[in-house]
């Protein structure tokens, strides 16, 4: 029997995945990961305790306010039902570094993915180092995509999930390659609506929970009043709005308000759709613009990884510029440094530094970057 570790969020997903590692004969160790972030004033049991506890079977774990008590509560009362250990692991430390990247990027004018920094640095990094603290062979998730075995390599190939609606390949890109071999994520074999079938059918009460919609630790919705909690008091990120052709149109409060596409809040009227063009850290200016302004067909990115070997030289893929955007025809070419240039067929809308770029041949994921330009 092989021991793998899971990681529970309280959604339905990864509770569905419990079931359907243990029906492939695995030995299921659930694990809840706490970052200890909650409202202000509020109180959250999430930052108890020692690195590694166990969830007792009585424990409620519902404090108002607390962003994970409720969702690490519906995670052990499955655990439960399903007879497998489960333990909350303490990543308040981790978890600070990704809230320190979220505030520096928003600070600097651009538009993080603490969902891609997340699986790269906790759930298929320091998970693993607990997996192997246990003798775990394999980390699982209830995430929408799918390993494939390719005869000859050395790892399976991450392809996209079979609910092209719910796939989630594009927040995987970041992991180390290496990895694929230790990676187990049962889900992607299923649409969400199977999934849920399959929760009520087993009784559990997560069957008809909604999809988690807003990044884990900004419990208020509201990420740049988040980001001006967490920086230091004396930055000022305030500016002028300015039309593409330098009309100053009124002032902002600060850069972290805002990101590359965005149409709603913006304060002013142009007479026509109005969106967020560009965004200047270095003048603290947020540049708006029609719809047209904001057409982009090559982009440049950092700090690649890749998942499979790319073609040699311009090579053809699909690449996708958000989690929330369909992938487009394209024409990639890897550069020195770990870079990357893509040259889209028609032009995209939107392209955010910050955001990642992920290549696609078909359903099989290369690699991609961290957009800079």
């Amino acid at each position: 029997m092989t021991r793998v570790v899971l990681a529970m969020s309280g959604g339905v997903d990864s509770s569905v995945a419990a079931h359907l590692l243990r029906q492939q004969g695995h030995e299921v160790i659930g694990v809840f990961m706490r970052h200890g972030v909650h409202s202000p004033g509020a109180a959250c049991a999430a930052g108890a305790g020692p690195a590694l506890l166990p969830v007792a079977a009585g424990r409620a774990d519902r404090k108002q306010g607390c962003c994970s008590a409720a969702d690490a509560a519906d995670a052990r009362r499955v655990a439960d039902r399903l007879e497998i250990p489960f333990y909350a692991l303490d990543l308040q430390e981790e978890f600070a570094r990704i809230i320190d990247y979220f505030v520096a990027e928003y600070t600097s004018g651009r538009t993080p993915n603490p969902c891609v920094m997340c699986n790269t640095w906790l759930k298929f990094g320091k998970l693993f180092d607990y997996a192997d603290s246990v003798g775990a062979e394999f980390v699982a998730t209830g995430h929408y995509a799918r390993l494939v075995a390719t005869p000859g390599a050395n790892v399976p190939q991450l392809c996209r999930g079979v609910d092209a609606s719910k796939d989630q390949t594009y927040v995987l890109f970041g992991i180390e390659r290496r990895l694929l071999r230790r990676m187990l994520l049962p889900v992607g074999e299923y649409e969400k609506p199977q999934i849920r079938q399959l929760a009520g059918q087993l009784g559990l009460r997560v069957a008809d929970k909604p999809d988690s919609q807003e990044i884990c630790f900004v419990t208020t919705g509201e990420h740049d009043q988040f980001v001006r909690q967490h920086r230091a008091a004396d930055i000022d990120t305030s500016g002028e709005l300015v039309s593409v052709d330098g009309r100053v149109l009124g002032r902002h409060a600060g850069i972290e308000s805002f990101t590359i596409g965005q149409r709603r809040g913006l304060g002013v009227a142009l007479g026509q759709r109005a969106f967020v063009v560009r965004i200047e850290p270095d003048t603290r200016r947020v540049v708006i613009g029609g719809r047209e302004d904001l057409a982009r067909r090559t982009l440049t990115a950092e700090r690649t990884n890749w998942l499979a070997d790319p073609p040699a030289g311009p090579f053809r893929c699909q690449a996708k510029i958000r989690y929330n955007a369909p992938a487009a025809p394209a024409t990639a070419e890897v550069l020195v440094e770990d870079r990357l240039a893509v040259q889209f067929d028609e032009p995209r809308y939107g392209v955010a530094p910050g955001q990642a770029v992920v290549c696609y041949d078909g359903d099989r994921v290369w690699g991609g970057g961290w957009i800079e330009s």
